[in-house]
């Protein structure tokens, strides 16, 4: 993940790649199970920290999908995702080995890659997405999808613009429960919306970690990139053989803490659930006094969304003029009509994308060339009205927002906060 390869051959390069998924030799694919070459989805695993396999399992269960290429400023980490996906490849009947790569445009660089799987920290999605969608690539894109709403608006325009289909990780919309309880809203089951709670984590915060020596195998200034620059902790980038979450995605210019992580999930399932997956809020009223929750959010509609513990954790609650919905990954429950969590519904009410696994629906994407349950608009829209809820956080003070021109309506600060200062040359916004 890199400047150091050179730039202008990059953007050359990028330019012949080809649309169409790669011809690989036979030899190559293996005998059982054999899919002919020109179907056959190649792979390029970008960041290969803890989440990426979680999502090697899923998309490699895609009978279409072959791993061939990874890269990583971790030279451990890479070294085991090359051995795990080998195996998997070979799994599959597949005798295809996986390249390792130190710098993202080296990968980009090859034209027998078909489709990328982004799972960097946050502050590296809206450059390699960009470079990737300019290189002929499709995206698979970890939440949240951008840092940034200049960034997240980026990336939209470029996956337009080459033509790419591209699935944000928001995966609940690929779950019964959740698409279930969207329906429901929809189709009006408790009455007419009035107010939406949302329960995740505390905003984003300022990074005050004590600076240590960085591990021989990680390039750390390649590690922070595009962002302003900070020492190693173990915390941002745990060690290789550390088990346990990275936390790079509780500080600014690297995550934006849970009201991402989290909201990124939650969030998108109540943007889902008013219908508002091309627009957002038009007001951010936080609390009015310094605090990690309590900011409330108002649609053009009426509709009010609360982020607030009420009552579970990681979880959404709509509330209605004749009743009210409750979900997270644990549950669907409804009430005053219990059964209504299990209930069919009617064939004349409106249904809503149907995906039963994330995965697969982008690969089905992709080779039909259609838009994926979690587009990149999506994603984007999703990201901004989380990134927005930092904002309002940061800055105490109500935020007025205009959802078509994704601009502050008379506030020249919080528009300059829509992205953020980067360190040399980046240039996402070149596509």
């Amino acid at each position: 993940m890199s400047e150091k390869m050179n730039r202008r051959k990059f953007i050359g390069n990028s330019a012949m790649a080809a649309a169409a998924f790669t011809v690989i030799p036979r030899q190559v694919l293996g005998g059982n199970g054999f899919i002919a070459a020109n179907d056959r989805i190649n792979i390029g695993y970008i960041g290969v920290g803890k989440q990426v396999y979680t999502l090697l399992n899923g998309i490699g269960k895609c009978k279409e999908t072959i791993a061939l290429a990874a890269c990583d400023v971790d030279q451990k980490k890479l070294e085991k995702f090359k051995g795990v996906a080998d195996a998997s490849n070979k799994a599959k009947n597949l005798t295809a080995n996986v390249d390792t790569y130190k710098y993202y445009r080296e990968l980009l660089e090859r034209k027998d890659i078909d489709a990328v799987v982004i799972t960097t920290p946050d502050h590296w999605h809206a450059q390699v997405a960009v470079d990737a969608a300019k290189a002929g690539k499709d995206i698979y894109c970890e939440k949240p999808m951008a840092l940034t709403i200049a960034e997240g608006r980026a990336m939209v325009n470029a996956t337009r613009k080459y033509d790419r289909v591209f699935q944000t990780g928001n995966m609940q919309r690929s779950w019964r429960d959740f698409r279930h309880a969207v329906e429901l809203v929809r189709n009006g089951y408790i009455g007419q919306i009035t107010e939406v709670n949302v329960n995740v984590g505390e905003p984003v915060k300022q990074c005050s970690l004590p600076v240590m020596d960085a591990p021989a195998e990680l390039d750390w200034n390649e590690w922070v990139g595009p962002s302003m620059y900070r020492g190693w902790h173990p915390d941002l980038a745990p060690v290789f053989g550390d088990e346990k979450w990275a936390w790079w995605r509780g500080y600014r210019d690297f995550g934006g803490g849970l009201v991402t992580d989290w909201g990124a999930h939650m969030f998108d399932i109540a943007q889902w659930g008013l219908d508002m997956d091309k627009s957002g809020p038009v007001q951010f009223l936080p609390p009015s006094v310094p605090a990690k929750t309590g900011l409330t959010m108002k649609y053009e509609n009426g509709v009010v969304v609360n982020h607030k513990n009420w009552g579970e954790g990681n979880a959404v609650q709509f509330i209605g003029t004749e009743g009210r919905i409750e979900v997270s990954r644990e549950f669907l429950r409804t009430f005053p009509n219990k059964d209504l969590a299990k209930a069919e519904l009617k064939p004349s009410d409106k249904r809503v994308y149907v995906s039963t696994n994330h995965y697969q629906d982008w690969v089905d994407a992709m080779k039909k060339r259609t838009r994926p349950v979690s587009d990149v608009e999506t994603g984007h829209r999703t990201a901004s009205v989380c990134n927005i809820v930092n904002i309002a956080y940061e800055l105490q003070r109500p935020l007025q927002w205009n959802p078509k021109k994704e601009e502050f309506i008379n506030d020249d600060y919080a528009n300059l906060m829509r992205t953020r200062a980067y360190r040399g040359k980046w240039d996402f916004n070149n596509y």
